[in-house]
């Protein structure tokens, strides 16, 4: 495997900027990764809230998106994206008609209203602090902007739960950068590359519960049945490779499995999961089945890191 660069984070994909906003008292916030870039998605939980996903279909007439949101707040949490579109249109950023210049913001969230306060959300003023916050710089880790309140391992209901949040990696794929991002806020266990749980449900003792395994034994738990939508890992997939929108859906599915191995269980009916990936590169051409393959298996090792550092990162 080629080593991590320099910065190992997102923002090692040239022209990709990420930035954080928080409300800690309240235990949310957003993450905007601006672009412009082309993009795609695979939305593979049952749960999903989103915002402008028409705009990721390959055959839409929009070619580009201009930047993603991944907001904490449930459904409330998509006015963030407002702010977000405002702040680009503002710097001159979005798709010009005769009209106005439109921002494309495709948008996605997470559940955290019961783990601070549920009636604070992110809102436009947050969605533009995190726009005035993104530059290129690492990106910062763990409970900041959207993974501020997420949490893993709800086998238990609050009680047994362990912190979530945000994390990063990046690594060369050939001539070009591949890194992900993501935010875990997962009803299941979090494992290592060995498959052993590093962050999860915990019974009474603080001893970790193995959630899928509990689950095939005996069931949802007597007074925790989890609720849809409660949960969710929003990951993000960029690289420089200059892929069609076409290519880079083949480039969220395969990097989706680093979901399913590193997050137990994963894709439920009380998940929203789902992976974007972009592509900063100009004139997007069809890539070589090789090279694709070899890109898309990059993209799956850095966000299976990306997955371990959000619940490890201080």
């Amino acid at each position: 495997m080629s080593p991590p660069l320099p910065n190992p984070t997102l923002t090692a994909v040239p022209g990709i900027t990420v930035g954080h906003a928080q409300d800690p008292d309240a235990a949310t916030g957003c993450t905007v990764v601006l672009g412009p870039f082309r993009a795609a998605v695979d939305v593979r939980g049952m749960a999903a809230g989103t915002r402008q996903f028409g705009a990721l279909s390959p055959n839409h007439m929009v070619p580009q998106v201009d930047g993603l949101l991944l907001t904490g707040g449930s459904a409330y949490g998509l006015a963030a994206a407002d702010g977000v579109a405002g702040w680009l249109e503002e710097h001159g950023r979005g798709l010009q008609i005769d009209a106005a210049r439109v921002a494309i913001v495709p948008s996605a969230v997470i559940f955290d209203l019961g783990v601070g306060r549920a009636d604070r959300r992110p809102d436009a003023e947050m969605g533009r602090a995190a726009c005035e916050a993104a530059s290129d710089a690492p990106v910062a880790e763990g409970r900041v902007g959207v993974g501020c309140g997420a949490t893993v391992g709800k086998l238990f209901g609050p009680a047994g739960r362990m912190r979530g949040g945000v994390g990063s990696w990046a690594l060369k794929s050939g001539d070009h950068a591949v890194a992900a991002l993501v935010v875990v806020n997962a009803y299941g266990d979090v494992l290592d590359e060995r498959g052993e749980i590093i962050a999860g449900a915990r019974d009474e003792s603080g001893a970790f519960v193995d959630t899928a395994a509990y689950l095939r034994h005996y069931g949802l738990p007597p007074g925790a049945a989890p609720q849809p939508g409660t949960n969710t890992t929003l990951a993000v997939i960029a690289t420089d490779c200059p892929l069609t929108r076409t290519d880079l859906a083949v480039v969220t599915r395969q990097a989706m499995n680093a979901v399913v191995r590193r997050i137990a269980p994963a894709n439920t009916q009380f998940d929203g999961d789902l992976v974007f990936a972009c592509s900063a590169g100009p004139d997007p051409r069809e890539a070589a089945a090789s090279e694709l393959l070899r890109l898309s298996l990059c993209a799956e090792w850095a966000l299976a890191q990306a997955i371990e550092r959000a619940v490890r990162a201080p």
